[in-house]
């Protein structure tokens, strides 16, 4: 199991790799005209979990990282993040 940042367009996706059972997107971080903008994934309505305007792209993913949204999924105890962003996939 492994918790990484990769690049996407305009941003950066936090992803949770579940090894056979595929990859779980669990957070982002989106560049706009007046900051960034960050929401972490719950499994219901929960709007405190996204921020507009946050002024640098590693504020933003701190605030996803804060909200620990990985921890939705059974057997995530001990897991953290990569320190490397990797790159967005092939034809992105």
């Amino acid at each position: 199991m492994e918790l990484y940042w990769q690049e996407k367009r305009r941003g950066q996706r936090l992803l949770l790799d579940l090894d056979d059972e595929g990859v779980a997107e669990v957070g982002g971080v989106r560049e706009t005209k007046r900051g960034f903008d960050a929401f972490a994934k719950t499994v219901s309505y929960d709007p405190g979990r996204s921020a507009k305007d946050i002024a640098s792209m590693d504020e933003a993913k701190g605030f996803v990282e804060a909200h620990r949204p990985w921890e939705l999924f059974q057997g995530t105890d001990g897991v953290t993040v990569q320190p490397d962003v990797r790159p967005a996939p092939d034809g992105e």
